[in-house]
Protein backbone atom coordinates (compact mmCIF):
# COMPACT_ATOMS: atom_id res chain seq x y z
CA UNK A 1 0.00 0.00 0.00
CA UNK A 2 1.19 3.47 -0.63
CA UNK A 3 -0.32 6.44 1.27
CA UNK A 4 -1.11 8.36 4.21
CA UNK A 5 -3.27 7.32 6.32
CA UNK A 6 -4.79 9.29 9.38
CA UNK A 7 -6.32 7.41 12.27
CA UNK A 8 -8.64 8.87 15.34
CA UNK A 9 -9.23 6.59 18.12
CA UNK A 10 -9.45 7.69 21.75
CA UNK A 11 -8.25 3.83 22.33
CA UNK A 12 -4.52 4.16 22.13
CA UNK A 13 -4.11 -0.01 21.94
CA UNK A 14 -6.38 0.37 18.87
CA UNK A 15 -3.99 3.28 17.55
CA UNK A 16 -0.89 1.60 18.41
CA UNK A 17 -1.98 -1.59 16.17
CA UNK A 18 -3.18 0.23 13.38
CA UNK A 19 -0.01 2.46 13.28
CA UNK A 20 2.20 -0.62 13.54
CA UNK A 21 -0.22 -2.68 11.13
CA UNK A 22 -0.35 0.20 8.62
CA UNK A 23 3.54 1.21 8.49
CA UNK A 24 4.82 -2.56 8.11
CA UNK A 25 2.27 -2.30 4.80
CA UNK A 26 4.09 0.85 3.28
CA UNK A 27 1.87 3.62 4.63
CA UNK A 28 2.32 6.88 6.50
CA UNK A 29 0.64 7.15 9.61
CA UNK A 30 -0.96 9.87 11.80
CA UNK A 31 -2.51 8.99 15.03
CA UNK A 32 -4.99 11.20 16.93
CA UNK A 33 -7.20 10.43 19.57
CA UNK A 34 -8.90 14.20 18.65
CA UNK A 35 -11.24 15.02 16.34
CA UNK A 36 -10.15 18.85 16.56
CA UNK A 37 -6.98 17.49 15.35
CA UNK A 38 -7.57 15.09 12.47
CA UNK A 39 -10.28 17.70 11.38
CA UNK A 40 -7.09 20.60 11.22
CA UNK A 41 -4.93 17.87 9.46
CA UNK A 42 -8.05 17.42 6.78
CA UNK A 43 -7.95 20.91 6.37
CA UNK A 44 -4.51 20.98 5.76
CA UNK A 45 -4.91 18.63 3.08
CA UNK A 46 -3.07 15.35 4.63
CA UNK A 47 -4.19 11.80 4.12
CA UNK A 48 -5.10 9.97 1.32
CA UNK A 49 -7.66 7.75 3.78
CA UNK A 50 -9.19 8.36 7.14
CA UNK A 51 -10.09 5.23 9.79
CA UNK A 52 -11.80 7.11 12.52
CA UNK A 53 -14.15 6.05 15.55
CA UNK A 54 -17.70 7.49 16.01
CA UNK A 55 -17.52 8.43 20.05
CA UNK A 56 -14.90 10.10 20.63
CA UNK A 57 -13.86 12.73 23.56
CA UNK A 58 -14.47 15.83 21.44
CA UNK A 59 -17.16 15.01 18.90
CA UNK A 60 -18.70 12.20 16.90
CA UNK A 61 -17.10 10.88 13.94
CA UNK A 62 -20.40 10.70 11.86
CA UNK A 63 -20.70 14.29 12.27
CA UNK A 64 -17.99 15.62 11.15
CA UNK A 65 -18.22 13.71 7.70
CA UNK A 66 -20.13 16.45 5.84
CA UNK A 67 -17.66 18.83 6.83
CA UNK A 68 -14.97 16.55 5.59
CA UNK A 69 -16.91 15.59 2.08
CA UNK A 70 -17.25 19.65 1.86
CA UNK A 71 -13.70 20.19 2.81
CA UNK A 72 -11.97 17.13 0.83
CA UNK A 73 -14.53 16.13 -1.81
CA UNK A 74 -13.52 12.50 -2.48
CA UNK A 75 -11.56 11.81 0.43
CA UNK A 76 -12.56 8.30 1.73
CA UNK A 77 -13.65 7.41 5.53
CA UNK A 78 -13.86 4.51 7.12
CA UNK A 79 -16.16 4.23 10.11
CA UNK A 80 -15.11 1.56 12.65
CA UNK A 81 -17.61 1.67 15.88
CA UNK A 82 -18.31 -0.17 18.98
CA UNK A 83 -22.00 0.96 18.26
CA UNK A 84 -22.31 -2.04 16.33
CA UNK A 85 -26.54 -1.60 15.41
CA UNK A 86 -27.91 -1.28 12.18
CA UNK A 87 -28.83 2.29 12.30
CA UNK A 88 -24.98 3.20 13.25
CA UNK A 89 -23.95 1.58 9.76
CA UNK A 90 -26.97 2.83 8.06
CA UNK A 91 -26.14 6.23 9.14
CA UNK A 92 -22.30 5.95 8.10
CA UNK A 93 -23.64 4.58 4.95
CA UNK A 94 -26.15 8.15 4.54
CA UNK A 95 -23.48 10.50 5.55
CA UNK A 96 -20.90 9.36 2.91
CA UNK A 97 -18.57 6.94 4.61
CA UNK A 98 -16.16 5.05 2.16
CA UNK A 99 -17.07 1.98 4.75
CA UNK A 100 -18.26 0.67 7.86
CA UNK A 101 -16.90 -1.97 10.45
CA UNK A 102 -18.42 -2.82 13.83
CA UNK A 103 -15.97 -3.24 16.66
CA UNK A 104 -13.98 -5.77 16.94
CA UNK A 105 -12.88 -5.40 14.04
CA UNK A 106 -10.88 -8.00 12.06
CA UNK A 107 -7.57 -6.27 11.17
CA UNK A 108 -6.65 -8.65 7.98
CA UNK A 109 -9.84 -7.24 6.69
CA UNK A 110 -9.72 -3.76 7.60
CA UNK A 111 -6.41 -3.63 6.09
CA UNK A 112 -8.04 -4.84 2.86
CA UNK A 113 -10.52 -2.22 2.92
CA UNK A 114 -7.63 0.70 3.48
CA UNK A 115 -5.81 -0.89 0.23
CA UNK A 116 -9.06 -0.36 -1.79
CA UNK A 117 -9.66 3.30 -0.59
CA UNK A 118 -6.25 4.16 -1.54
CA UNK A 119 -6.89 2.75 -4.70
CA UNK A 120 -9.98 4.42 -5.30
CA UNK A 121 -8.59 8.37 -3.56
CA UNK A 122 -10.03 11.66 -5.28
CA UNK A 123 -13.36 9.41 -6.62
CA UNK A 124 -16.58 9.80 -5.10
CA UNK A 125 -16.88 6.56 -3.11
CA UNK A 126 -20.60 6.94 -1.73
CA UNK A 127 -23.41 4.34 -3.17
CA UNK A 128 -26.20 5.99 -4.54
CA UNK A 129 -29.95 5.68 -3.11
CA UNK A 130 -30.48 3.07 -5.64
CA UNK A 131 -27.78 1.19 -4.63
CA UNK A 132 -28.03 1.56 -0.82
CA UNK A 133 -32.06 1.43 -0.71
CA UNK A 134 -33.63 3.17 1.76
CA UNK A 135 -33.91 3.14 5.46
CA UNK A 136 -37.79 4.66 5.52
CA UNK A 137 -38.48 0.83 4.02
CA UNK A 138 -36.90 -1.03 6.61
CA UNK A 139 -38.50 -3.29 8.89
CA UNK A 140 -35.70 -2.11 11.15
CA UNK A 141 -37.48 0.05 14.03
CA UNK A 142 -37.61 -0.96 17.91
CA UNK A 143 -36.04 -0.22 20.87
CA UNK A 144 -36.64 -3.43 22.58
CA UNK A 145 -33.99 -5.62 23.40
CA UNK A 146 -34.61 -8.47 21.15
CA UNK A 147 -34.05 -5.82 18.49
CA UNK A 148 -31.40 -4.15 19.68
CA UNK A 149 -29.49 -7.87 19.62
CA UNK A 150 -30.50 -8.44 16.50
CA UNK A 151 -29.37 -4.94 15.40
CA UNK A 152 -26.09 -6.08 16.46
CA UNK A 153 -25.85 -9.13 14.95
CA UNK A 154 -26.96 -7.71 11.27
CA UNK A 155 -23.92 -5.30 12.20
CA UNK A 156 -21.41 -8.36 12.74
CA UNK A 157 -22.16 -9.98 9.60
CA UNK A 158 -23.08 -7.18 7.10
CA UNK A 159 -19.67 -6.89 5.57
CA UNK A 160 -18.45 -10.43 5.68
CA UNK A 161 -18.80 -13.19 2.85
CA UNK A 162 -20.38 -15.83 5.77
CA UNK A 163 -23.35 -17.40 4.87
CA UNK A 164 -26.55 -16.47 6.78
CA UNK A 165 -29.77 -18.11 8.06
CA UNK A 166 -32.89 -15.91 8.65
CA UNK A 167 -35.41 -17.44 10.46
CA UNK A 168 -38.56 -15.80 11.82
CA UNK A 169 -42.77 -16.02 11.12
CA UNK A 170 -44.87 -14.85 8.11
CA UNK A 171 -44.51 -11.34 7.82
CA UNK A 172 -41.64 -10.44 10.05
CA UNK A 173 -39.50 -9.17 7.58
CA UNK A 174 -36.64 -11.88 6.83
CA UNK A 175 -36.41 -11.03 3.03
CA UNK A 176 -36.13 -7.25 3.68
CA UNK A 177 -34.01 -7.83 6.35
CA UNK A 178 -31.52 -10.15 3.55
CA UNK A 179 -31.72 -7.08 1.38
CA UNK A 180 -30.77 -4.38 4.18
CA UNK A 181 -27.34 -7.16 4.41
CA UNK A 182 -26.96 -6.69 0.81
CA UNK A 183 -27.42 -2.98 0.34
CA UNK A 184 -24.79 -1.70 2.54
CA UNK A 185 -22.31 -4.54 1.91
CA UNK A 186 -19.18 -4.76 -0.25
CA UNK A 187 -21.28 -6.34 -2.74
CA UNK A 188 -24.11 -3.46 -2.57
CA UNK A 189 -23.26 -2.68 -6.14
CA UNK A 190 -23.20 -6.15 -7.53
CA UNK A 191 -27.11 -7.59 -8.45
CA UNK A 192 -29.81 -9.47 -5.51
CA UNK A 193 -31.10 -11.87 -6.62
CA UNK A 194 -33.73 -13.99 -4.63
CA UNK A 195 -34.62 -17.62 -6.07
CA UNK A 196 -37.25 -20.45 -5.22
CA UNK A 197 -37.91 -24.00 -5.38
CA UNK A 198 -39.20 -22.89 -9.08
CA UNK A 199 -36.00 -21.37 -10.10
CA UNK A 200 -33.67 -24.93 -9.56
CA UNK A 201 -36.22 -27.42 -10.76
CA UNK A 202 -33.68 -28.34 -13.60
CA UNK A 203 -30.40 -29.24 -14.00
CA UNK A 204 -29.68 -26.14 -15.72
CA UNK A 205 -31.05 -24.03 -12.72
CA UNK A 206 -27.93 -23.14 -10.47
CA UNK A 207 -25.72 -22.34 -13.47
CA UNK A 208 -28.39 -19.45 -14.65
CA UNK A 209 -29.19 -18.48 -11.02
CA UNK A 210 -25.48 -17.81 -11.07
CA UNK A 211 -25.03 -16.17 -14.50
CA UNK A 212 -27.76 -13.60 -12.55
CA UNK A 213 -26.43 -12.97 -9.41
CA UNK A 214 -22.98 -12.20 -10.61
CA UNK A 215 -21.10 -12.41 -7.66
CA UNK A 216 -23.92 -10.25 -5.89
CA UNK A 217 -25.96 -12.23 -3.21
CA UNK A 218 -27.80 -14.85 -3.64
CA UNK A 219 -31.24 -14.97 -1.09
CA UNK A 220 -32.97 -18.62 -1.21
CA UNK A 221 -36.68 -18.33 -0.07
CA UNK A 222 -37.76 -21.20 2.62
CA UNK A 223 -35.29 -23.27 2.51
CA UNK A 224 -37.29 -25.26 3.76
CA UNK A 225 -39.58 -25.49 0.75
CA UNK A 226 -37.28 -26.98 -1.73
CA UNK A 227 -36.91 -30.70 -2.56
CA UNK A 228 -33.96 -33.10 -2.21
CA UNK A 229 -33.15 -32.58 -5.75
CA UNK A 230 -32.63 -28.88 -6.12
CA UNK A 231 -30.84 -29.23 -2.52
CA UNK A 232 -28.56 -31.59 -4.06
CA UNK A 233 -28.07 -28.44 -6.56
CA UNK A 234 -27.65 -26.33 -4.23
CA UNK A 235 -24.69 -28.10 -2.69
CA UNK A 236 -23.22 -28.32 -5.71
CA UNK A 237 -23.09 -25.12 -6.92
CA UNK A 238 -22.06 -23.39 -3.46
CA UNK A 239 -19.25 -25.91 -3.37
CA UNK A 240 -18.07 -24.92 -7.06
CA UNK A 241 -14.92 -23.36 -7.49
CA UNK A 242 -14.10 -19.97 -8.80
CA UNK A 243 -13.57 -16.26 -7.69
CA UNK A 244 -17.28 -14.60 -8.30
CA UNK A 245 -19.56 -17.03 -6.18
CA UNK A 246 -22.10 -14.78 -4.51
CA UNK A 247 -22.65 -14.72 -0.58
CA UNK A 248 -25.77 -17.33 0.36
CA UNK A 249 -28.45 -15.71 2.78
CA UNK A 250 -31.59 -18.10 3.11
CA UNK A 251 -34.46 -17.79 4.61
CA UNK A 252 -37.36 -19.99 6.92
CA UNK A 253 -40.41 -19.44 8.27
CA UNK A 254 -40.43 -22.64 10.02
CA UNK A 255 -37.91 -24.72 12.72
CA UNK A 256 -35.81 -26.41 10.37
CA UNK A 257 -34.80 -29.12 12.98
CA UNK A 258 -37.75 -31.23 12.39
CA UNK A 259 -36.80 -30.68 8.79
CA UNK A 260 -33.35 -32.49 9.81
CA UNK A 261 -34.34 -34.89 11.79
CA UNK A 262 -37.29 -35.84 9.16
CA UNK A 263 -34.75 -35.92 6.26
CA UNK A 264 -36.82 -33.70 4.11
CA UNK A 265 -33.60 -31.37 4.67
CA UNK A 266 -30.18 -32.39 3.81
CA UNK A 267 -27.52 -31.74 6.72
CA UNK A 268 -24.59 -30.46 4.45
CA UNK A 269 -26.96 -27.75 2.74
CA UNK A 270 -27.93 -27.05 6.42
CA UNK A 271 -24.44 -26.62 8.01
CA UNK A 272 -22.93 -24.77 4.39
CA UNK A 273 -25.93 -22.53 4.80
CA UNK A 274 -26.01 -21.61 8.65
CA UNK A 275 -22.88 -19.77 9.13
CA UNK A 276 -24.35 -16.84 11.23
CA UNK A 277 -28.51 -17.51 12.38
CA UNK A 278 -30.40 -14.47 12.61
CA UNK A 279 -33.79 -15.16 14.28
CA UNK A 280 -36.60 -12.14 13.60
CA UNK A 281 -39.08 -11.74 16.74
CA UNK A 282 -42.45 -11.68 16.18
CA UNK A 283 -44.73 -8.62 17.08
CA UNK A 284 -45.98 -10.81 20.03
CA UNK A 285 -42.08 -10.65 21.30
CA UNK A 286 -41.53 -7.08 21.31
CA UNK A 287 -45.03 -5.75 22.19
CA UNK A 288 -42.93 -2.40 23.61
CA UNK A 289 -41.98 -1.82 19.67
CA UNK A 290 -45.80 -1.57 18.04
CA UNK A 291 -46.87 1.88 18.99
CA UNK A 292 -43.48 3.10 17.63
CA UNK A 293 -44.00 0.67 14.22
CA UNK A 294 -47.60 1.80 14.19
CA UNK A 295 -45.95 5.50 14.49
CA UNK A 296 -43.46 4.90 12.03
CA UNK A 297 -45.75 3.51 8.91
CA UNK A 298 -48.53 6.26 9.68
CA UNK A 299 -45.55 8.63 8.84
CA UNK A 300 -45.16 6.96 5.65
CA UNK A 301 -48.37 7.06 4.71
CA UNK A 302 -48.45 11.19 5.11
CA UNK A 303 -46.38 10.85 1.53
CA UNK A 304 -49.17 9.24 -0.01
CA UNK A 305 -52.13 11.02 1.61
CA UNK A 306 -50.60 14.83 2.54
CA UNK A 307 -52.25 14.54 5.76
CA UNK A 308 -50.86 13.53 9.23
CA UNK A 309 -52.63 10.77 11.05
CA UNK A 310 -51.97 9.55 14.55
CA UNK A 311 -54.01 7.24 16.63
CA UNK A 312 -55.85 7.86 19.76
CA UNK A 313 -55.67 6.50 23.32
CA UNK A 314 -58.27 4.33 22.53
CA UNK A 315 -56.74 3.09 19.14
CA UNK A 316 -53.13 2.86 20.81
CA UNK A 317 -54.41 0.26 23.55
CA UNK A 318 -56.01 -1.77 20.79
CA UNK A 319 -52.97 -1.67 18.63
CA UNK A 320 -50.93 -2.72 21.55
CA UNK A 321 -53.44 -5.53 22.87
CA UNK A 322 -53.80 -6.84 19.37
CA UNK A 323 -51.87 -10.18 18.55
CA UNK A 324 -50.86 -9.18 15.22
CA UNK A 325 -50.63 -12.97 13.78
CA UNK A 326 -49.50 -11.87 10.08
CA UNK A 327 -46.07 -9.77 12.14
CA UNK A 328 -44.65 -6.29 10.74
CA UNK A 329 -46.81 -7.19 7.38
CA UNK A 330 -50.00 -6.61 8.75
CA UNK A 331 -49.29 -3.87 10.99
CA UNK A 332 -47.91 -2.07 8.09
CA UNK A 333 -51.17 -2.90 5.90
CA UNK A 334 -53.16 -1.68 8.62
CA UNK A 335 -51.74 1.36 9.30
CA UNK A 336 -51.25 2.38 5.77
CA UNK A 337 -55.12 1.64 5.22
CA UNK A 338 -56.20 3.85 8.38
CA UNK A 339 -53.94 6.44 7.25
CA UNK A 340 -55.84 6.52 4.20
CA UNK A 341 -59.16 5.97 5.00
CA UNK A 342 -59.24 7.51 8.56
CA UNK A 343 -61.93 10.41 8.76
CA UNK A 344 -59.72 12.63 11.45
CA UNK A 345 -55.88 13.59 12.10
CA UNK A 346 -56.85 11.49 14.93
CA UNK A 347 -57.31 7.33 14.36
CA UNK A 348 -60.44 6.42 16.62
CA UNK A 349 -61.58 3.21 18.21
CA UNK A 350 -64.12 2.58 16.20
CA UNK A 351 -61.65 2.73 12.90
CA UNK A 352 -58.82 0.52 13.83
CA UNK A 353 -61.89 -2.09 14.98
CA UNK A 354 -62.99 -2.21 11.74
CA UNK A 355 -59.38 -2.54 10.33
CA UNK A 356 -58.91 -5.44 12.44
CA UNK A 357 -62.22 -6.76 13.48
CA UNK A 358 -63.04 -7.34 17.32
CA UNK A 359 -60.35 -9.82 18.28
CA UNK A 360 -61.86 -11.85 21.09
CA UNK A 361 -59.88 -12.68 24.26
CA UNK A 362 -57.54 -15.64 24.02
CA UNK A 363 -58.38 -18.73 26.24
CA UNK A 364 -55.44 -20.63 27.55
CA UNK A 365 -55.73 -24.38 26.36
CA UNK A 366 -55.88 -26.03 29.72
CA UNK A 367 -58.82 -25.44 31.90
CA UNK A 368 -58.22 -24.81 35.04
CA UNK A 369 -60.89 -25.63 38.22
CA UNK A 370 -63.31 -28.56 38.28
CA UNK A 371 -63.79 -29.14 33.97
CA UNK A 372 -64.43 -32.11 32.87
CA UNK A 373 -63.60 -30.86 29.28
CA UNK A 374 -60.86 -32.97 27.76
CA UNK A 375 -57.84 -31.76 26.85
CA UNK A 376 -58.16 -32.55 22.92
CA UNK A 377 -61.53 -30.69 23.36
CA UNK A 378 -59.51 -27.39 24.43
CA UNK A 379 -56.92 -27.43 22.03
CA UNK A 380 -59.50 -28.05 19.13
CA UNK A 381 -61.44 -25.01 20.54
CA UNK A 382 -58.47 -22.94 21.36
CA UNK A 383 -57.42 -23.78 17.23
CA UNK A 384 -60.94 -23.01 16.37
CA UNK A 385 -60.50 -18.92 17.72
CA UNK A 386 -57.22 -18.91 16.20
CA UNK A 387 -58.46 -19.68 13.02
CA UNK A 388 -61.31 -17.19 13.46
CA UNK A 389 -59.20 -14.26 14.05
CA UNK A 390 -57.86 -14.25 10.10
CA UNK A 391 -61.30 -13.56 8.88
CA UNK A 392 -61.35 -15.04 5.41
CA UNK A 393 -57.45 -15.50 5.97
CA UNK A 394 -55.76 -18.19 6.29
CA UNK A 395 -53.07 -17.71 8.91
CA UNK A 396 -49.60 -17.63 8.37
CA UNK A 397 -47.91 -20.36 6.72
CA UNK A 398 -45.73 -23.11 8.88
CA UNK A 399 -48.90 -23.57 11.44
CA UNK A 400 -48.21 -26.77 12.36
CA UNK A 401 -44.61 -26.56 13.29
CA UNK A 402 -45.41 -23.34 15.31
CA UNK A 403 -48.35 -25.14 17.15
CA UNK A 404 -46.48 -28.03 18.31
CA UNK A 405 -43.66 -25.45 19.27
CA UNK A 406 -45.96 -23.61 21.59
CA UNK A 407 -47.46 -26.91 23.03
CA UNK A 408 -43.91 -28.53 23.67
CA UNK A 409 -42.42 -25.60 25.48
CA UNK A 410 -44.32 -25.29 28.46
CA UNK A 411 -45.22 -29.35 28.52
CA UNK A 412 -41.18 -29.69 28.94
CA UNK A 413 -40.81 -26.53 30.79
CA UNK A 414 -43.37 -27.70 33.61
CA UNK A 415 -42.05 -31.20 33.58
CA UNK A 416 -38.34 -30.14 34.26
CA UNK A 417 -40.07 -28.06 37.01
CA UNK A 418 -41.93 -31.25 38.32
CA UNK A 419 -38.68 -33.64 38.48
CA UNK A 420 -36.40 -30.74 39.88
CA UNK A 421 -34.68 -30.41 37.27
CA UNK A 422 -33.27 -33.60 36.77
CA UNK A 423 -32.76 -34.69 33.35
CA UNK A 424 -32.56 -38.17 33.40
CA UNK A 425 -36.57 -38.20 35.29
CA UNK A 426 -37.89 -35.61 33.16
CA UNK A 427 -37.12 -37.90 29.76
CA UNK A 428 -38.60 -40.65 31.85
CA UNK A 429 -41.46 -39.14 32.91
CA UNK A 430 -41.85 -37.49 28.94
CA UNK A 431 -41.06 -40.86 27.02
CA UNK A 432 -38.43 -39.62 25.12
CA UNK A 433 -34.48 -40.41 24.94
CA UNK A 434 -32.88 -38.60 27.08
CA UNK A 435 -30.52 -37.10 24.15
CA UNK A 436 -33.71 -36.05 22.45
CA UNK A 437 -34.21 -34.03 25.57
CA UNK A 438 -31.16 -32.09 25.59
CA UNK A 439 -31.50 -31.19 22.23
CA UNK A 440 -34.78 -29.66 22.99
CA UNK A 441 -33.86 -28.07 25.59
CA UNK A 442 -30.99 -26.78 23.30
CA UNK A 443 -33.51 -25.34 20.44
CA UNK A 444 -36.02 -24.09 22.72
CA UNK A 445 -33.86 -21.80 24.68
CA UNK A 446 -35.33 -23.40 28.19
CA UNK A 447 -33.55 -22.82 31.41
CA UNK A 448 -33.22 -25.58 33.76
CA UNK A 449 -33.03 -24.88 37.33
CA UNK A 450 -32.74 -28.09 39.41
CA UNK A 451 -34.18 -27.31 42.62
CA UNK A 452 -36.83 -29.79 44.96
CA UNK A 453 -39.38 -31.68 43.22
CA UNK A 454 -42.71 -30.37 43.21
CA UNK A 455 -44.13 -33.78 42.60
Amino acid sequence: MDGTVLVADDDRTIRTVLTQALTRAGCKVHATSSLTTLMRWVAEGRGDVVISDVMMPDGNGLEMLPKIQQDRPGLPVIIISAQNTIMTAIKATEVGAYDYLPKPFDLPDLMKRTARALETRGTSSKASPDERGSGDDLPLVGKTPVMQELYSLIARVMNTDIPVLITGESGTGKTAIARTIHDFSDRRTLPFIAVTTADLQDIEGPARVLARVKGGTLLIEEIADIDLEAQARLVRMMDSPGEHLPRFLATSLVDLSSRLESGALRQDLYYRLDGAALNVPALRERVDDIELLAAHFLSKSEFENSAPRKLGADARKIVHDYTWPGNVRQLENAMRRLGLNARTDEITRSEIEAVLGNQPDLEPVLTGGNSTEKLSASVERHLRRYFDLHGGSLPPAGIYARILREFEQPLIEISLEATGGNQAKCADLLGINRNTLRKKITDLDIRVTRRRKLM
